[in-house]
């Protein structure tokens, strides 16, 4: 099996017809390697913008690219159209999900349809490569330069932030990791809707109390330090998205707030639950009465 390891670079454009901005790509860049993971071929083009002629001073400090060398390069719908028989069929990767987002964001804005032709199927590398080493945390994702250099991986500052570049860095740091776990694991099928939904679904936390999401039994808690079923004793009520409630041991007469969370996924929902010290207000009560003068 080939696979395709993608990177894209992009100016950020407000469209005056579709009344928002834009993450408009302006280089295409890409290497492909063999099922040893030897590289086979190269891609690597620019796109002429569309939308904004002139690319942003952040983009042209971390890029090293100019307005006039984007403005001789292709159109998108044809450099697309390169890149798609550059694939050919091979599953393609990038690092974490932005890229394939852009992409489909593109295509929604070029051809009015956001399915990508030349994913069939694709492997997020940001994902794999902290699985790995056993560090995957979809709150805190580790970028490409960063991991890198958690890995021991020798990159240059200068030469990165080009497409090509990145992807071939991108290729390094899957070389250097890839017996730490089965890379099958994390390649998906990408031409059918439920990729396109599960992709572009945005994670929520619940609020309703009422929601038929929320598993009551996991709104129950036990006591931090004896470890016997507590009683609640106000109602729900919701802080900083997490519904909260004090909750009272009578075994040992322990008093605390709980706290759980629920965060709605494309098809599962996850708890957090945690328990905090309920302030004693009698000690507090006597401090107060301390700090009076007679």
């Amino acid at each position: 099996m080939d696979y395709v390891i993608l990177d894209l670079e992009w100016n950020s454009a407000y469209s005056r017809s579709v009344h928002r901005f834009l993450n408009e790509i302006i280089e295409f860049g890409a290497v492909k390697v063999d099922g040893d993971f030897n590289p086979v071929g190269e891609f690597s083009q620019l796109i002429a913008p569309r939308v904004k002629k002139r690319l942003s001073g952040r983009v042209k400090e971390l890029t090293h690219l100019t307005n006039e060398a984007v403005a001789e390069g292709g159109d998108f719908l044809t450099v697309s159209r390169a890149f798609t028989d550059f694939v050919d069929g091979a599953t393609v990767m990038t690092w974490g999900t932005t890229d394939i987002h852009t992409l489909i964001e593109n295509y929604r804005f070029y051809t009015n349809d956001g399915h990508i032709p030349f994913l069939h199927s694709y492997c997020d590398l940001q994902e794999y490569c902290e699985r790995a080493i056993n560090q995957y945390d979809e709150g805190n994702q580790i970028g490409l330069g960063r991991f890198a250099g958690i890995i021991g991986v020798e990159f240059s500052e200068e030469e990165q932030h080009r497409a090509a570049a990145d992807a071939y860095l991108s290729l390094k740091c899957l070389k250097k990791v890839m017996n730490g776990y089965p890379l099958e694991s994390c390649v998906q099928k990408a031409d059918c809707e439920e990729f396109y939904e599960r992709l572009l679904f945005k994670n929520y936390f619940i609020t309703d109390i009422t929601s038929p999401d929320i598993d009551r039994k996991e709104m129950t808690f036990n006591c931090d330090v004896c470890g016997s079923p507590a009683k609640r004793v106000k109602k729900w009520h919701i802080r900083n998205r997490s519904f909260c409630a004090d909750f009272y041991c009578a075994k040992c007469g322990r008093r605390f707030t709980g706290r759980v969370s629920f965060k709605k996924r494309y098809d599962s929902v996850t708890v957090n639950k945690r328990v905090t010290e309920k302030p004693d207000n009698t000690e507090k009560q006597n401090n107060m009465k301390s700090q009076i003068k007679p």
